[in-house]
């Protein structure tokens, strides 16, 4: 699936994901390949993204690594959309 992080400043990521986890007001949820479409408002915590790929060197320090092939951002609050297979994260971070 596609997924594409914006934050007030820039676009922080974007690029093909296996798996991406967020921090919704009633708790953390994941999404992986063809999720049925969803919008969600988003809390303060965490972002895990899971796949094979590289960050962009710009918006590298923004981004923490995790376990394998996974990468955290951390987040203040947003708003998620999933729908087609791409996700887009509207973020304060």
């Amino acid at each position: 699936m596609y997924l594409e992080i914006v934050s007030p400043e820039a676009t922080l990521f974007s690029g093909e994901v296996t798996s991406v986890a967020v921090p919704g007001t009633d708790g953390a949820f994941q999404m992986l390949n063809m999720h049925a479409p969803i919008v969600s408002i988003l809390e303060q915590g965490i972002v895990k993204i899971q796949g094979n790929f590289s960050l962009d060197n710009e918006h590298a320090s923004k981004f923490k690594k995790g376990n394998d092939n996974e990468f955290l951002l951390e987040i203040e609050s947003g708003v998620i959309e999933m729908r087609e297979n791409k996700v887009i994260i509207l973020a304060d971070s």
